[in-house]
Parts: structure tokens; C-alpha cells; sequence
């Protein structure tokens, strides 16, 4: 009786394997571009997506930045006093009611008075200089100091080439930028909670 050959020819077992691997390829080279779907394109992160930001701990007088279409937006809770100081020095900006360029530095119309706000004590601003996209340093500090006038109110002084803000980011007369800072679109999903990017509820 002659003996039967189980063995597996060599070419045989070359061809399948040869044919699970293609096909192991095939389904990763499907799943990868199927998966990437769910990540933001590039031109969505251009466009730059609402950043959602919790303000209940920042103090009053206290400053924080974040990030909005690669731009520092600037969040102040701004006290009384630095409040008051806003009717002071109307008679010394160059634009007080926001009226240059209003679609682009203030888009929202709830925010074109003299607090630059929707709610007086939080101010939100881009912190880049309308002459030539410095950042402006704070300078809350009433008074004399350097570079700033004996009578100084508070406010932000560009270190570049000396244009001058006020508590709600107008900028003053006869200085080297020609616009107050952008607000950008804003709103409150909660007292404590900010959306940059958008000021309206879908």
C-alpha cells in the first residue's frame, strides 16, 4: 500500500502567504484614510475652532491668554476702579466708540460702547498691536512710569514703538497705531464659560 504525502508544496505555501499579506495591506491601506476622516483637515485648522475657555478662577485685575487662531486672546476681569477709569480718558483716544473698522476690530455690535464688552467686567481682546503685530505689555498700574504719562490710567503699552491702550483696548491719539484692538466674537455658555470664535448659539 503506498504511503500518502501530507507535506504542503513549498510554492503553494509561498502564494498564500503572499496572499494574506496583500490582503492585510489592503485593508490598512482602506482603514487609514477612513480613520483620518475623523481628524480635523488642514483647512479646518486654518480656519481656527472656537476655543472654549473657563473663567471662574480669574481674579478681579487679573489677566489670562489663550489661543485663537493662533492669535493671544487676552481675558481680563476688570475691577471698578479700572472700570471708572474708562469715561477719564475718553477726551485722549483716537477712536472711543469703536467706529474704524468696526466689521473687523469689534463684528459684534453688543460690544461697540465703552467697555468694548459684553459684560463691563470681563474684557476679551487680541493682544497684537494694530501698527505693526507686536504684543502690548500690561501696564495696570495708575501713574507715572516709564514711558507712559505722569497721569497714566492703566491700560497697555506696546513695547515696540510706544502706541498706547487704554482698559478696554482703544488706543490713544497720535500714536503710531491707527486702531484700537480687535475683539473677537465671543459668547457666554455659562456665567463662567467662554467660547472664542463664535457669538451666536447654533
Amino acid at each position: 500500500m503506498s504511503q500518502v504525502d501530507h507535506s504542503v508544496d513549498q510554492s503553494k505555501r509561498n502564494w498564500i502567504m503572499a496572499t494574506c499579506a496583500a490582503g492585510g495591506a489592503g485593508v490598512a491601506a482602506t482603514a487609514v484614510p477612513f480613520v483620518s476622516s475623523f481628524s480635523p483637515s488642514e483647512k479646518a485648522k486654518a480656519a481656527g475652532a472656537a476655543v472654549e475657555v473657563d473663567i471662574s478662577a480669574l481674579k478681579v485685575g487679573e489677566k489670562m491668554t489663550v489661543e485663537w487662531r493662533g492669535k493671544p486672546v487676552w481675558i481680563i476681569r476688570r475691577s471698578p476702579e479700572q472700570l471708572a477709569t474708562l469715561k477719564k480718558v475718553t477726551p485722549q483716544l483716537a477712536d472711543p466708540d469703536s467706529k474704524r473698522n468696526p466689521a473687523e476690530l469689534t463684528p459684534m455690535p453688543e460690544t461697540r460702547n465703552e467697555f468694548r464688552s459684553i459684560k463691563p467686567e470681563i474684557f476679551v481682546g487680541v493682544g497684537i498691536c494694530s501698527h505693526l503685530g507686536c504684543s502690548p505689555s500690561e501696564k495696570f498700574a495708575l501713574g507715572a512710569q516709564p514711558s507712559l504719562p505722569d497721569d497714566w490710567q492703566g491700560g497697555f503699552l506696546c513695547p515696540c514703538h510706544g502706541s498706547t491702550f487704554d482698559m478696554a483696548g482703544r488706543v490713544y491719539k497720535n500714536k503710531p497705531a491707527p486702531d484700537n484692538l480687535e475683539v473677537p466674537p465671543h459668547m457666554y455658555v455659562s456665567d463662567n464659560k467662554l467660547l472664542i470664535g463664535e457669538d451666536k448659539k447654533a
